[in-house]
């Protein structure tokens, strides 16, 4: 999931921006560590959390986490897929965010970042795609679906298995029987500790999918019975009081099966 500066020691200077593409097993941890220069994070595919001191983060591939240089993060792989990071040189980097955001992964950033890609030896062309990428990014708290992650080992169960099956149609009171809780207990822990009711919780957990399907092509209708809503209409309207906009906004295919 980070990228390494080191990886790309070419003749003269290092490159302003480092790629790093890999694909993640579900499972995959890595601890509280920190980097001296910024990060790009981006799950281009897989489903992975970020932790900061402050928060926990979940991002759908339309958009990336910024991670400025030296912020303590821990990542947690929730379902495998395809991962970059784009290791940015703190020193000589325009951006002055100094606390972890969301950025938005537009089509062209995304093309930038794969010429970067596949283009790594420093050149006056790489130089100038560098400088786009990084005038191009935009930072957005609102788009990004809040998902608060509860701590109490409880509830992070039933958060984990419903991040990583959301379709799962249990409720509280079959999750109560699994982990050893009543129902009242759960409903008080979740709603002091992500400040949301289950249902509501859910359903951010279930849009939040949603944008990665859309993402990656699925129609709506696909979309909807992959993320546990067996009507499209349903599904469109929690995705709508959710996000602002239609799913429509978001997926190439209106409709579909």
């Amino acid at each position: 999931m980070d990228a390494d500066h080191s990886s790309d020691a070419t003749a003269g200077r290092l490159p302003l921006l480092v790629v790093a593409r890999s694909q993640v097993d579900q499972g995959t941890r890595l601890a509280y560590h920190r980097h001296p220069h910024h990060l790009i994070v981006w799950a281009t595919s897989a489903t992975v959390t970020v932790r900061t001191d402050a928060r926990d983060w979940l991002v759908p591939p339309t958009h990336a986490l910024w991670l400025p240089s030296g912020t303590p993060h821990a990542v947690d792989v929730l379902h495998p897929g395809d991962s970059c990071t784009v290791a940015v040189d703190a020193a000589r980097c325009p951006i002055t965010w100094v606390e972890p955001i969301g950025i938005v992964i537009t089509p062209l950033v995304r093309e930038l970042i794969v010429h970067l890609d596949r283009n790594p030896r420093p050149d006056p062309t790489r130089t100038r795609v560098e400088s786009l990428l990084l005038d191009l990014l935009e930072p957005t708290a609102s788009t990004i679906v809040h998902v608060p992650l509860p701590t109490d080992p409880r509830i992070r169960a039933i958060a984990d298995r419903l991040i990583a099956n959301p379709a799962d149609q249990r409720d509280l009171a079959a999750w109560g029987h699994e982990v050893g809780a009543g129902m009242r207990t759960l409903t008080r822990l979740f709603s002091n500790e992500t400040g949301m009711t289950f249902a509501r919780w859910r359903t951010h957990v279930r849009i939040r999918a949603a944008l990665t399907h859309l993402a990656h092509g699925a129609s709506i209708g696909a979309t909807a019975r992959a993320v546990g809503y067996r009507k499209p209409g349903a599904f469109s309207e929690a995705f709508l009081r959710i996000t602002g906009e239609s799913p429509s906004r978001w997926s190439p295919v209106a409709v579909g099966n």
